[in-house]
Order: structure tokens, then sequence, then C-alpha cells
């Protein structure tokens, strides 16, 4: 399944802290042998302060507790520059471990020095404590910098560091408040050029992933925001590999099932540039209504949850270890292929079916059961001939228009959002 890991695609568009989770799931999941890991963390190590991991790592490695001068080289350099710049912040305020109410302390205090100097310590000291792995401090630090900073650009790439903060600390409520600080910004009319834009825009998806698969309402966030044409415009030009993770938000989401008609659109549209086990699954399903390549797809796709380190998040219960994600989508997915069939046949063998969903014939039989009796499906089963038979039902023409009108809605809203924005942001430039 390696052929299907996205993570050399991912770490492009990642600060490469961020990517160090990706690894160690995969390292755990051994999708690669386990001195490629160990390889790809050091290189990836090399752009951090984190000399200390990195030398572990090292003797992890090769068995040794030998490491390579350079390293120690490299660790003598970090431990004097923290020094210095920890040098620096005490003569800011005395207190170091308080240095987050400096804001306060300025606005108190008229006769404060803090000038130009002393904000750029602040944010050097917040990126260096970022590098070393101590992400609480520089969380703090970049709050404060941004507070008292003038500089838009600074501003913005400290942004960046305190979302890539909040999630490398899993505080998904406060990394998804930061992530919406951060798509207003580059929304805005005013930012600096458009090629630019659409850069952080991809950047800000493939950051987003973090958030949108462990916070409690992730699943509509992530469709809400991939959904927006300058998004979804986004994916199609330069990272059509998201495709799978939105796709597998549409599939779980029972409520957001209207998005799948146009999900499938763009997935034909980019079937050329990017295509996976889920994505083929909904084109053979919803396309090609090919049901025993479906049912194939299927079989590839929990593999695909399982290995992917967004998808396949595991928890333990016990003695036991489930993945969510997995059996909610083959849940799902099963629904998907008995209602496409149910669409276009009228009498329907459960033996059959049940091999169609991979299932067991009593299992088959109890969930169809269930299934009728709990949903809005005009259909009986007959034991006797072992048949589900379905009642021709006619949609009349009050209820096509009423489920065309379904996005008219969200679509209008996301409209105006659109219109408002510019407007407001061109006021505000003008007064």
């Amino acid at each position: 399944m390696a052929e299907h890991d996205l993570t050399a695609r991912m770490a492009g568009h990642l600060d490469c802290h961020l990517v160090l989770p990706l690894l160690e799931f995969l390292q755990e999941r051994h999708l690669y042998p386990e001195e490629e890991i160990l390889e790809a963390k050091i290189r990836l190590l090399r752009g951090t302060n984190m000399v200390d991991y990195a030398m572990d790592i090292h003797k992890s490695r090769y068995g040794t507790d030998d490491v390579p001068e350079d390293m120690v080289k490299r660790r003598a350099e970090v431990v004097s520059r923290l020094t210095s710049l920890g040098e620096a912040i005490d003569n800011i305020h005395q207190n170091q471990q308080r240095c987050w109410v400096l804001v306060a302390l300025w606005l108190a205090d008229g006769d404060a020095k803090i000038g130009p100097d002393q904000i750029e310590i602040l944010y050097q000291y917040a990126k260096f404590q970022f590098d070393c792995g101590n992400y609480s401090f520089a969380a703090q630090y970049l709050h404060q910098y941004r507070a008292l900073c003038t500089n838009i650009e600074r501003s913005l790439s400290a942004l960046w560091g305190k979302l890539a903060a909040e999630i490398l600390m899993q505080n998904w409520d406060v990394a998804l408040e930061e992530l919406n600080r951060l798509k207003e910004i580059i929304d805005s009319k005013n930012f600096s050029s458009p090629l630019y834009q659409l850069q952080n825009r991809i950047w800000l998806m493939h950051w987003s992933i973090f958030i949108f698969y462990n916070h409690e309402n992730g699943r509509n966030g992530i469709i809400d925001l991939f959904f927006q044409d300058r998004y979804l415009n986004a994916i199609q030009t330069n990272a059509p590999h998201l495709l799978r993770y939105l796709a597998t938000a549409v599939v779980v989401n029972k409520r957001r099932r209207n998005m799948l008609k146009e999900l499938i659109k763009v997935i034909q549209q980019e079937q050329h540039s990017y295509k996976d086990p889920i994505t083929e699954f909904l084109e053979c399903l919803f396309v090609n209504y090919d049901f025993d390549g479906a049912q194939q797809k299927l079989t590839e796709c929990e593999q695909v949850i399982l290995n992917d380190p967004f998808l396949g998040k595991r928890i333990e219960e016990g003695n036991s270890i489930t993945v969510p994600l997995r059996d909610e989508f083959l849940e799902n997915a099963r629904l998907f292929i008995f209602e496409t069939y149910c669409r276009i046949h009228r009498s329907i063998d459960i033996g059959m079916l049940s091999q169609k969903l991979n299932m067991r014939y009593d299992e088959a039989e109890l969930w169809i059961m269930n299934l009728v009796r709990n949903s809005k499906l005009d259909a009986k089963i007959d034991s006797v001939s072992g048949t589900l038979i379905m009642t021709t039902n006619h949609v009349n023409i009050h209820e096509q228009f009423i489920e065309s009108l379904k996005n008219l809605n969200m679509r209008t809203s996301m409209l105006a959002k659109n219109i408002v924005e510019p407007a407001q942001a061109a006021q505000q430039a003008t007064r």
C-alpha cells in the first residue's frame, strides 16, 4: 500500500515539524523499512534545532553511542544561540517565565522602553523555541509578538508558526481559531500577490487536515472550506491529492450527501492527474455503476485508510484497538452500494448482494432488514425466495424541485460573502 501513501506529496506543503508525526505513524505501521524511516527523520531534523532528538535517532539507526562530529558541533551552536537569546529576553523582562505578559506591562507603563529591536528579539526567540520543539513557549511568545508587530509579512509568518504550534500540541479548538484567522488574512483583497495567495491557500488546506480530522466538527469544516470555489480551484490546480480527504469527509458525513454530485464531477475532471482507491470507489459506483469494481475498490479503501496518518487514527478500548473512521467509511460505503443498486433493480437476490457488500448472508439479511425498517426505503424482504423486492416510487415534480434547491442557500451565502468581504476590506483601506 506504499504506492497510495501521500506523505511525500504532503510534506512539500508542511512545516518540517508537522512532517514528524506523519513519519512516526508510518514507522508504527511498518509501511517502509525501519532504516528508511530513521534516515528520513535524521534528514528532516537537520532543518530544526532538535539536535538531541536527532542524536537519539542516529544512535538507534546505527546501533552505536557515537554521533557525527557535525551533530556535536550543531548542538553547541544551538545551546549558545539559545543562551544569547535568553539573555536578550531577560533584558526586556527580568522574569523570562512570565514574558507573555509583556503587552500588559507595556500598556500599563508609559515609560516602558519597547522598540523594534526588542520586538524582533521576541520573534527570534519564539522561532528558536519552536525549532527546539518547545511549542508551548513558542505559541505564547508568537501571540505576544503579533500584538506588538506592525510588519504585515512578519505578523503572517508568526501566525503560521502559532498555528503549527497549536496543531503539534493538539489544541484543536485554538488551532481552528488560528486557522480561521489565517484564512481571513489570505482571502483579503490586499494580499501581496495572486500567486502567493494561491500558495498560501494550498498550505492552509494541507495544514487544516490535521485539525479537521481531529476536531469534533471537522468533517463539516473540511467540506465547507474545500468546496469554496477559490479553494476547490486551488486543489484542481496544484493539489488534487487532497481529494482523498474531501471524498472521505463526504462519504462519512450523512448530512452533507448533497455535495456528492459536485464531488463526483471534480473527481472525473481530475482522474488523469490523481486517483486512489477512495476516489475510484466513488467513480465505479456513481459514474460507471460497476458494482464489482466498487466492491474491489472498497477492500483497497480499507487498507488506504488504515495506512493514512490522518485517516487511520487508532483508539484503544481496553484490550482492543479500533479505527473509528475506517468503520464509519465502510458502513457508509456499503450503504452507498445498497442504495445505488436498489435504484436500478426491482428484485434483488440477498445472497448476491451480500457478496457485493462483502458480508455473510445472515449479516447482510439482518443489515438490510434494519436498513429497510429505519429508513424511508419502500421495500420488503421475501424470506422464502431470499430476495429484496423494491416498490416503484416515482418522485413528483415538487420533490425534484426542492432537491435541486438544496444547495442554493449555501451557494448564495458563499457568493454574498465573496462580495461583501472585499468591499469591507476596500472600505477600511480608504479610511
